[in-house]
């Protein structure tokens, strides 16, 4: 089809809007909106935003991702190698191949976002009333 490209492990990209800066790594989890649909166009998943970590998700979704910059939206053609393979999951039938609309809001290192969530725990604390001694 024009306009797509399949990477050397048979992920298929089609490019629907370019991204600016860096692409994500597998250090990293990406701020994401995704709707995932079999072939027939039957969604399986939908989220307008949801953290992700890169590495915490089928290899096809992840090698997508690390190709992608904030802001871009791509489509992904998973084939079942790179996505649940033999395996039936949920809605999905085995041998599936996965197409997903996704788009790229953000991503953060893990490292970063450990840090945040300590500052908000820290926070918190502070901001609980100790009871009077």
């Amino acid at each position: 089809a024009e306009g797509v490209t399949t990477t050397p492990s048979g992920l298929q990209i089609k490019v629907l809007e370019e991204g600016a800066g860096p692409s994500p790594t597998t250090a990293d989890v990406a701020l994401v909106g995704y709707k995932g649909t079999l072939l027939d166009g039957a969604v399986f998943d939908e989220n307008p935003q949801t953290a992700m970590p890169i590495d915490g998700v089928v290899p096809g979704f992840s090698e997508g991702l690390q190709k992608m910059q904030k802001g871009g939206k791509y489509r992904l053609w998973i084939p079942p190698q790179l996505g649940y393979g033999d395996q039936a999951t949920g809605p999905i039938p085995a041998g599936s191949v996965l197409v997903f609309d996704v788009q790229l809001h953000d991503f953060k290192s893990k490292a970063e976002i450990m840090q945040m969530q300590q500052m908000m725990q820290q926070q918190q604390s502070m901001a609980q009333p100790h009871p009077a001694q």
